[in-house]
């Protein structure tokens, strides 16, 4: 018989934060190849294209400038292509994704796809 012990919301945390600091340890933006940061909420989704030489965040995109009748990975889409909108303006094509410690699945992925779909290259 196998036991199946759920972890606590701290130790889902500092695993997500764990791997977030093994990721920027590789990963770093500048202002030819910024870094496209994102950040998975419960109910939104965000985006940011940040250059790490200046520590300055370039554009940002979120759920919250969609309409809430959308589903979860809807969302995600859209706050794609609006982050790859507003980089491809700004001449930004090429990117470092940042997936921020969260697994490359659902609308963390839904999220990179519809970057990519829309011209960003990473």
């Amino acid at each position: 018989m196998k036991i199946i012990i759920k972890k606590t919301y701290s130790e889902r945390l500092a695993n997500r934060l764990s791997k977030k600091t093994r990721i920027r340890k590789k990963v770093a933006g500048t202002l030819i190849r910024p870094r496209l940061c994102i950040y998975r909420s419960l109910n939104n989704i965000y985006a940011q294209i940040i250059d790490d030489v200046s520590q300055k965040t370039l554009f940002q995109a979120s759920s919250l400038e969609i309409s809430s009748k959308v589903s979860l990975k809807q969302k995600a889409v859209e706050v794609g292509k609006l982050i790859a909108k507003k980089a491809l303006e700004n001449k930004v094509e090429n990117v470092v994704f940042d997936r921020n410690g969260f697994i490359y699945h659902g609308r963390v992925k839904s999220l990179a796809d519809s970057a990519r779909e829309n011209g960003l290259k990473f």
